[in-house]
Order: C-alpha cells, then sequence, then structure tokens
C-alpha cells in the first residue's frame, strides 16, 4: 500500500474505523430511507453524497472526539439519558452530513501524525 495511503486513510485503528463506520451506515440507510419516501429515485449526486459522507464519517468522528477530548478533558458529566441519546445523535448527524469538509482535517493529522512518529 502506498506510504500516503497508510498514514491516512489507514492511520485509524480498524476497530475503531469499523465501529464509526457502522454509525455512519445508519445515519446513511435514515437518509436514504427519508430520500426514496416520494416514489422517485434519487439523483447521482444525491448517492455520491451519501456514499462518500459514509466513507469520511469515520474521520470526521475523530476529529469531532479529538476537540471534544481536548476540551472536556477527563471530566464526566451526569445528565438524563434521553438528553444524552438525542445530543449523541445529532452529533453524529452533524459529522455525517459535514464529512466532506470536515474530514480533510483528520486525515491532515493522521498523516503529520504518522509522519512524526516514523522519524
Amino acid at each position: 500500500m502506498h506510504p500516503v495511503v497508510q498514514k491516512t486513510l489507514g492511520g485509524l485503528s480498524p476497530q475503531y474505523y469499523f465501529r464509526q463506520l457502522f454509525f455512519g451506515l445508519v445515519v446513511a440507510a435514515f437518509v436514504f430511507f427519508m430520500s426514496t419516501q416520494d416514489g422517485r429515485s434519487m439523483p447521482l449526486g444525491t448517492v455520491f453524497f451519501i456514499v462518500a459522507s459514509t466513507l469520511l464519517y469515520p474521520y470526521a468522528r475523530f476529529v469531532y472526539e479529538s476537540i471534544v477530548g481536548f476540551i472536556m478533558g477527563e471530566n464526566v458529566f451526569f445528565v438524563n439519558a434521553i438528553l444524552m441519546l438525542i445530543t449523541k445523535f445529532m452529533t453524529m448527524a452533524i459529522c455525517w452530513v459535514l464529512a466532506l469538509f470536515i474530514a480533510p482535517i483528520g486525515l491532515a493529522y493522521l498523516y503529520y501524525h504518522h509522519s512524526k512518529t516514523e522519524r
């Protein structure tokens, strides 16, 4: 595998990548379901967006979790479970929709991090 691909797309652990990919597929299935409710087929651009967002979602989520981890540190908050699930789903949906814009940040960081540890 090419070193750039290995350092970026292969930069996340397989366990983390496939866990996040599963949740990305859940969001994609919901979007697909909602987009096909009127009986018409989806435009090709929408299909491309769904596929790209799903494949890039793990990297976008990596960026989000890194930022939240930096801000929150080791603090733990006790909140209502329903509120937490709603918040979690909202952040997942936002990361999925914006994956085309957020994921390149994560890929650039992974490339930098793995290049630095290689030296």
